[in-house]
């Protein structure tokens, strides 16, 4: 289990965390698209708006729950990957 982690470590990470997070965006964007693409093949390869009148309401929620699940995988596996190597670098966990 990681150590306790201090106030000073806690605001030490948050740069660090938050260009995690923005990277992870990025990331779970370009693979849902791939994903979406490979579902979806036609010539409307990109994934369904919430706002898009011409897709039926299912295929909007369908798109929004694989979009979701893989943002949150990706989120995590870098928010966990981002904490250890700043726990190496610093010796001190980031979070809680």
């Amino acid at each position: 289990m990681p150590n306790q982690s201090s106030t000073t470590a806690k605001i030490m990470y948050r740069p660090f965390g938050l260009a995690g997070s923005l990277l992870g965006g990025v990331i779970a964007t370009a693979i849902f698209k791939q994903i979406w693409q490979r579902a979806a093949p036609g010539p409307k390869a990109d994934p369904p708006g919430p706002l898009e009148t011409e897709y039926p309401l299912r295929q909007i929620l369908i798109a929004a729950a694989i979009q979701g699940a893989i943002f949150g995988v990706v989120k995590t596996v870098i928010d966990r990957q981002g904490a250890r190597m700043f726990q190496r670098a610093t010796g001190e966990w980031p979070g809680s």
